[in-house]
């Protein structure tokens, strides 16, 4: 037996250790969205109110990412880890007892400090278990975790909060994040950076003065804020205006689960062959998508359809990710953390914007024109990217070949 076939069980178990915190985070995000209606109604708050929690989760997200990231990066990845999960089990458990709306908001800003960081360094420890033609595989079976919550996770909290309260809900989930520290500190490896090896953070900051990783922030900061713009007030809407029974909600969050993971599978696909071009037909489909939705919310049927297909608009978050390890060179520590925060402006933004629209009295079917015209931005941000790289790059390599050579440099499969 190979020593590499007698360490695979050992990674494969690590792996599973850090996809399960994918899980726990991806089950708690999306799940306070299908929740919404219930703490709001707890609290007497509006939908639209209620929507400043989840731009609340998110904003600690934005902070929490890049500080945390660059503040860890000489301590051991497993402690690293294990102490993120405990912080993140802490906030969705003080989330369970909030006594007032305020201190529901300063609970789900704790809660989302640690998630970007999460992300950002569990995809490193993937990376080094397993050979260099392996790594990208390893780091897609960490994200992975997410996209399979919205699949189960999202769908089993909300039937916990339909059925015997969203505290209950919230308290159960924090259980994810405690077993998720158990099984990484059981599991992965103490790995601790050495020397040289060890990334300046002053050297991961100048990527924030490169124009590249500005746009391909901005495109997700943006471009994604139209999927949760209907995401958030998905369950109301169905309530409301689709007048489905509450046991329909969970299916229809499954649904759209099951478009994410598509999505996201698919476009890792395409973005292989065709990165720049990827991005922009997501950014399309959203566009399209999104401005049916307001025409479709009345029927089941048509709901559970145009569910499905918004759906495919998180496979946006596979290419831009690609996009930011090209454009940020050796900042790629940094580049994974602030990947996870433009998409947490996207979660902030986009209920905050549709909640305007909805309070203004536009309806509910608003959040789909509010999410298109994101999604448009998003679009626009990407022609500047592609007509910048033409103009600074034309005379030097194309793209694509500066990014193979950028990954070869950085140790890491194109």
């Amino acid at each position: 037996m190979t020593e590499s076939s007698r360490q695979a069980p050992q990674v494969n178990l690590a792996l599973f250790a850090l996809a399960m915190g994918g899980f726990a985070i991806g089950t708690t995000e999306f799940g306070t969205m299908g929740l919404l209606p219930y703490f709001s109604a707890s609290f007497g708050m509006s939908a639209p109110q209620a929507g400043h929690v989840i731009s609340a989760y998110a904003l600690g997200v934005v902070v929490g990412a890049p500080v945390l990231a660059l503040m860890a990066a000489h301590l051991p990845r497993r402690d690293v880890l294990v102490g993120l999960m405990l912080v993140y089990a802490l906030g969705n458990g003080l989330t369970a007892f909030a006594p007032s709306p305020g201190w529901m908001l300063l609970f789900r800003f704790i809660a989302g400090l640690p998630h970007g960081a999460y992300f950002g360094v569990a995809v490193l420890v993937a990376a080094s278990l397993v050979p260099p033609e392996k790594r990208a595989q390893a780091m897609s079976r960490v994200l992975a975790g997410l996209t399979v919550a919205t699949i189960f996770g999202v769908p089993a909290a909300n039937f916990i909060g339909q059925t015997v309260g969203w505290r209950w809900a919230f308290g159960l989930v924090t259980l994810l994040p405690l077993i998720t520290a158990a099984l990484v500190q059981t599991l992965a490896p103490r790995q601790k950076l050495h020397g040289g090896d060890a990334p300046s953070p002053l050297a991961e900051l100048s990527a924030l003065g490169r124009r590249q990783v500005w746009l391909a922030l901005g495109m997700g900061a943006i471009g994604f804020g139209g999927m949760f713009a209907v995401y958030t007030y998905l369950a109301s809407t169905l309530l409301l205006v689709t007048h489905a029974s509450p046991d329909v909600v969970p299916v229809m969050l499954a649904l759209l689960g099951t478009g994410f993971t598509a999505g996201n599978l698919l476009s890792a696909w395409c973005a292989d062959r065709a990165l720049m071009p990827t991005v922009a037909g997501v950014l399309i489909w959203s566009i399209a998508c999104l401005c049916l939705y307001p025409f479709m919310i009345h029927s089941l049927w048509t709901m559970g359809a145009i569910v499905l297909l918004i759906g495919g608009i998180g496979g946006l978050g596979t290419p831009l990710q690609a996009r930011l390890m090209q454009v940020a060179e050796g900042a790629q520590t940094l580049a994974a953390a602030l990947n996870h925060s433009a998409f947490n402006v996207a979660n902030a933004l986009g209920p905050w914007l549709a909640g305007l629209a909805i309070t203004a009295g536009f309806g509910w079917g608003a959040a789909g024109w509010v999410g298109a015209g994101l999604a448009a931005g998003g679009l626009a941000l990407w022609a500047v990217a592609v007509l910048d790289d033409r103009r600074r790059l034309a005379p030097r390599q194309h793209p694509a070949q500066r990014f193979q050579e950028q990954c070869a440099m950085a140790d890491i499969e194109a």
